[in-house]
């Protein structure tokens, strides 16, 4: 695939995070939400490898600018740390559908669960128990529809690769 292309299927994939990130949320618990967001990220991922982290952290950036006005630090690095995760590993178990899962929640879980929670306890003084736990709630939430993406992605890769 040429840059030209593979760069016009990377907005795209930024337009859809967002779009799908605005639709249906359901409120868990504070700001946290399930973030359909994440199966366009997962697809991408899927399709593009790493460099398709681009993805989740433009799509998480421009959903937080409109949606609170603020500019999400540690939401941003957990992409980052997910999108290079996954990115790398999903094209060495492409055909494996239980390590995609496990791939998917270890990642997920340690760039949410654990880079997010570190870096906000730092910026912002918040009880790191406080932070914790939301941000493993956020991770259950996340996860489900980046696995989802995943899947959605095997489907999509033989139309993508004509």
């Amino acid at each position: 695939m040429n840059n030209v292309k593979k760069i016009a299927y990377l907005g795209i994939g930024i337009a859809l995070y967002f779009i799908l990130g605005l639709s249906v949320n359901i409120p868990l618990i504070g700001h946290i939400q399930t973030d359909l967001g994440y199966i366009a990220f997962g697809t991408w991922l899927f399709l593009f490898g790493w460099e398709a982290t681009i993805v989740g952290v433009i799509g998480c950036l421009l959903e937080s600018l409109i949606v609170s006005g603020w500019i999400p630090i540690g939401w941003m690095l957990g992409q980052a740390f997910i999108g290079i995760i996954c990115g790398l590993l999903y094209k060495k178990y492409k055909n494996n559908n239980i390590m995609l899962i496990i791939i998917t929640l270890f990642a997920v879980y340690l760039g949410i669960g654990i880079i997010k929670t570190v870096i906000e306890v730092n910026l912002y003084g918040i009880s790191f128990i406080v932070k914790f736990v939301k941000n493993n709630i956020a991770f259950l939430a996340d996860s489900l529809p980046m696995i989802l993406g995943v899947f959605l992605g095997r489907y999509i890769e033989p139309r993508i690769n004509k």
